[in-house]
């Protein structure tokens, strides 16, 4: 018994922790190891990382080693020779070791510079996909938030309705009300029976695709805690923020470095014209046990040198490879100019998205307490007799959409808070972290 009264505490409390909800810092976590795009991403990025060493190993020196051996059946006749004619049979061998160390090749060295900006590029990729991770898990989470609310104050009319229904029907028994009252309340409630069909599959579809990105059903998520406090955007100009993401996007800086790699083609195209200069060296022992003429040989060769290699005239391949790289240098230079406006417009969007946010906030959030302030009017109507269920449902409703409406607009402006971040390439988990402290728990 004493361990049986110890058990159930610890099985409530095992229980209570079951029943927390999910918060959007928890699932951003568990999306962290399970997206798929940012695993990609990842993935991308360690490959990307191999780029620096292939691109090194062109200055490096080349070591090779050979060997062979070759079975020889030779017949011979030789005429006014002192060599004996006949046949004979030998093996022979050979291996060696040679060495090439590239003295000047102007193509190697672009290569390994543009192997350095393809890591700085690969580094800003799995920024921005960091990123682009923070903003999907927070859209999926407040879509399946708002899918919530939407299904409530559908169900909140789907009461006010159904008692008018009721009430209908009654008012037509009694002789107060038509056949039509009755009909046109019984056609209100289908009509609101099918919207929450359509809010329920709604709700399940946010469900899956959040789960897809988080890789497992998600449970129950911990929703808004009214109120809530959103700060204004700092600094308070629209243009600052836009000079602040042509410095800081990533989607510039990616830009950026694929024109500063365009340019490095160009280059690399061009040194095609460009002699090159080699240190080579061999070290190689032949044998063999005999001949054509009889004579067996053991050979040791050590050699070294220089090679030089000067291009004179390869079919006007290399200029035309320069042409090519100065044309696709002039399209992706044309694409930084897109992705500086692009970049200005999803900033200038994301900053109205927050200003005018905060101005719905505060109106529906003012139209909320007005509508308390009217339901309670209309519970102390009923009170006194002035007033029927049906008003108080009706206000009920009325209280439900509203808050509805307030929660969209706070969910709104959050997300146009994170993409304003995201423009100018600043959004953290700190920001992920302000966003959580403004939900609260469902299981407690």
């Amino acid at each position: 018994m004493k361990r049986l009264a110890l058990l159930v505490p610890i099985l409530g409390f095992a229980a209570s922790l079951n029943a927390q909800s999910a918060d959007l810092l928890s699932v951003y976590r568990e999306a962290q190891l399970a997206d798929a795009v940012y695993a990609g991403a990842k993935a991308q990025y360690i490959a990307a990382q191999e780029r620096l060493p292939q691109g090194r190993a062109l200055l490096l020196p080349n070591v090779n080693f050979q060997a062979g051996t070759n079975y020889n059946d030779v017949n011979t006749e030789y005429k006014n020779s002192f060599f004996a004619s006949g046949q004979r049979d030998f093996y022979d061998y050979n291996y060696g070791v040679t060495v090439n160390q590239p003295l000047y090749r102007r193509q190697n060295n672009v290569t390994y510079e543009q192997a350095k900006i393809q890591l700085k590029q690969a580094e800003s990729q799995l920024t921005a996909a960091s990123q682009d991770l923070m903003t999907r898990v927070a859209q999926a989470y407040f879509d399946v938030l708002l899918a919530r609310a939407n299904l409530n104050t559908i169900r909140a009319q789907k009461t006010a309705v159904a008692e008018q229904l009721e009430q209908a029907k009654r008012n037509f028994i009694v002789g107060t009300a038509t056949i039509t009252d009755s009909r046109e309340a019984q056609a209100r409630f289908d009509l609101v029976v099918a919207q929450e069909l359509g809010a329920a599959n709604d709700l399940e579809v946010r469900l899956r695709a959040l789960e897809q990105i988080v890789g497992k059903p998600v449970g129950e998520l911990a929703g808004l805690n009214l109120p809530v406090s959103l700060n204004a955007p700092d600094p308070v100009d629209m243009n600052a923020w836009v000079e602040q993401a042509y410095q800081s996007s990533l989607q510039v800086a990616l830009a950026q470095q694929s024109l500063e790699l365009a340019a490095r083609e160009v280059e690399k195209s061009q040194a095609g014209h460009y002699p090159t200069l080699d240190a080579v060296g061999s070290l190689t022992q032949n044998y063999a046990s005999s001949s054509a003429q009889g004579i067996g040989s053991d050979v040791q060769a050590l050699v070294i040198g220089l090679q030089l290699n000067v291009p004179l005239y390869q079919g006007g391949a290399i200029d035309s490879r320069v042409r090519e790289a100065v044309a696709n240098q002039e399209r992706v230079r044309q694409e930084l100019e897109n992705a500086r406006r692009s970049v200005a417009l999803q900033t200038r969007q994301a900053y109205l998205g927050v200003t005018s946010g905060l101005g719905q906030v505060k109106a529906l959030e003012q139209a909320v307490a007005s509508t308390q302030l009217q339901l309670e009017s209309t519970k102390l109507g009923q009170e006194v007799g002035v007033r029927t269920a049906v008003d108080v449902l009706n206000v009920d409703q009325q209280m439900a959409v509203a808050r509805r409406d307030l929660a969209q607009a706070i969910y709104n402006t959050i997300l146009n808070q994170l993409k304003l971040k995201a423009a100018v390439g600043k959004l953290t988990e700190a920001d992920l972290k302000d966003v959580n402290s403004l939900l609260r728990d469902n299981g407690r």
